[in-house]
């Protein structure tokens, strides 16, 4: 049994304002996104492309099992898309991965059960050149963390999902048995996770057996293939590259002065693409080089080689899957292969959809709408008998780092008559000061402001003594900093939320393939907010 509670999403810590206000609906936003996004609205898809029967026939061949047969039909009766997606990260990568595809499909099974039909489908983000980001797990143990390090990085700053899994994941399979465990989650990992495979057929072959009871689809959209389907909007970014450039600074220009920071900054000669070198594989930022006496038209730059726009839209028109976008075109890249009805995103992507607004009105003549994935802390039963014995709220939680917490179980497992004298003595020492300083101030601002830093002295020194009763009472009680230390570990592990830190797999692994349909049936709920979900 499972039981949830909705907090305020400024419960989670880290959060920037724009994404904030975002969720709380505000109006100074509604010019920066679509329409409504929380409504129903969205479920009325787009109308269906041309390209739409080959788009479904190449996402069938990614998607071959048996269980992703009903979604593909869908699509063919021609089905609307809820979308999300994430890098190809090691055994799964974090938590909230797993959120984002339990959203999707939530909202995809409510669009259908409204009249609606809509299938759930999960971006792999393997065009990212970052492998020191993904290279990377963390399972939480018993008292410590365990991070798992893939360790062959490629030579050059290649396409992430495209990294072959050398001999090397074989220990660290191993190792993750050791921690998790058998289940049927880690036969899954193992089966995905072998020698030879690429980090994003892994990683697809994971989630695919993780969701496949809801019907999940995931696409690489790396290869050709998709490309070329997507070469529209790839060409509008070479050819019409000055005026998309000068859309975006003004609209960053509009949210500064709305008072929002701009997500992904856009300096003087970024670009919206990158260039897959044709030798190395590495993908190079193309850097747009103003117009000169020489070429009027302007040119390209990646690393040391230079590019006319005629040049590139050649290597488009030959090589697709070399011209990459960057974070703020994906999604409009994204969408012109989906005709996406719904994106589902985490914090930072729903910030920078704000700037990719500009981008989805010019160039394909629509913003699709965006909302925020299902945010969450799990609370196992061992961690949530801690809580409930000391009295805390996930609130408090997020409001410490593992040594004031040990402080806070300290104060609290104090005799209640050690307690009282210290609660009677701070509020006496209040009651006494207070009209003292009023008193002083009335004589004299000057005294009056010496009679305050005087009494901060006099709280400090009463501060001091609750802290000295709370290490007393925690020497006496060593149990504590293990609760402690048990809690900050599993709901907030180095002042990070969970969901950002601990691997998806760990709790597959944990609470059986079962999961999924849980986490997707929690993402259901109308909360906007922070969920503490008690498994």
């Amino acid at each position: 049994m499972t039981t949830a509670d909705c907090h305020p999403i400024t419960v989670a810590p880290g959060l920037n304002r724009l994404f904030l206000d975002y969720c709380a609906g505000a109006q100074a936003l509604r010019p920066y996104y679509a329409a409504a996004p929380f409504g129903p609205g969205w479920q009325a898809r787009p109308p269906v492309p041309a390209h739409w029967p080959e788009l479904v026939e190449q996402l069938a061949a990614q998607n071959s099992s048996a269980a992703a047969r009903a979604s593909l039909d869908a699509m063919r009766s021609g089905a609307g898309v809820v979308v999300t997606g994430q890098q190809v990260g090691l055994f799964g990568g974090p938590l909230f991965s797993l959120f984002k595809a339990a959203t999707a499909l939530a909202r995809a099974r409510q669009a259908t059960q409204a009249g609606c039909p809509h299938v759930a489908i999960f971006w792999l983000a393997s065009e990212d050149h970052d492998f020191a980001e993904i290279n990377h797990i963390v399972f939480p143990g018993r008292r410590d963390l365990h991070k798992l390090v893939y360790p062959a990085a490629p030579a050059a700053a290649v396409p992430v999902g495209g990294v072959l899994l050398e001999d090397s994941i074989t220990p660290l399979v191993e190792q993750a048995w050791d921690l998790l465990g058998y289940s049927e989650a880690m036969e899954a990992l193992e089966a995905a996770y072998k020698p030879g495979r690429s980090f994003a057929q892994a990683f697809a072959e994971f989630y695919s057996k993780v969701f496949a009871a809801q019907g999940l689809l995931v696409l690489d959209a790396g290869s050709r293939a998709f490309h070329r389907l997507g070469a529209p909007v790839l060409r509008a970014a070479l050819e019409r590259a000055d005026e998309l450039h000068a859309a975006l600074l003004e609209r960053n220009r509009e949210l500064e002065a709305a008072g929002y920071h701009a997500q992904v900054a856009v300096g003087p000669q970024s670009s919206l693409l990158f260039l897959l070198d044709e030798k190395s594989g590495a993908r190079v930022a193309l850097k747009r080089l103003p117009p000169s006496a020489a070429e009027p038209d302007g040119t390209w730059q990646a690393g040391r080689q230079s590019y006319s726009t005629a040049d590139l839209v050649a290597i488009l028109e030959a090589e697709p899957e070399r011209i990459s976008p960057s974070a703020l075109l994906r999604p409009v890249f994204q969408d012109r292969l989906l005709s996406t009805s719904l994106t589902i995103g985490g914090p930072a992507e729903i910030a920078y959809f704000a700037q990719s607004a500009v981008l989805f009105e010019r160039i394909l003549g629509r913003i699709t709408p965006a909302q925020p994935r299902f945010s969450a802390t799990l609370v196992e039963p061992s961690i949530g008998e801690l809580l409930r014995r000391h009295e805390l709220t996930l609130e408090r939680v997020f409001a410490e780092n593992q040594d004031s917490l040990t402080q806070v179980l300290a104060a609290r497992a104090m005799p209640i008559d050690g307690k009282r004298k210290l609660a009677a003595a701070g509020n006496e020492l209040d009651a006494e000061l207070i009209p003292l300083i009023e008193w002083m101030r009335t004589l004299d601002a000057g005294l009056g402001r010496s009679a305050e830093t005087a009494a901060s002295k006099m709280r400090y020194q009463m501060n001091r003594l609750r802290r000295l009763a709370a290490n007393f009472q925690l020497q006496q009680e060593t149990s504590l900093a293990r609760h402690a230390t048990a809690i900050s570990q599993a709901l907030f592990p180095g002042g990070v939320p969970q969901e950002r830190v601990h691997g998806a797999a760990f709790y597959v692994a944990r609470y059986g393939l079962e999961l999924a349909e849980k986490v997707t049936a929690q993402a259901a709920d109308p909360c906007v907010g922070h969920t503490s979900f008690r498994l």
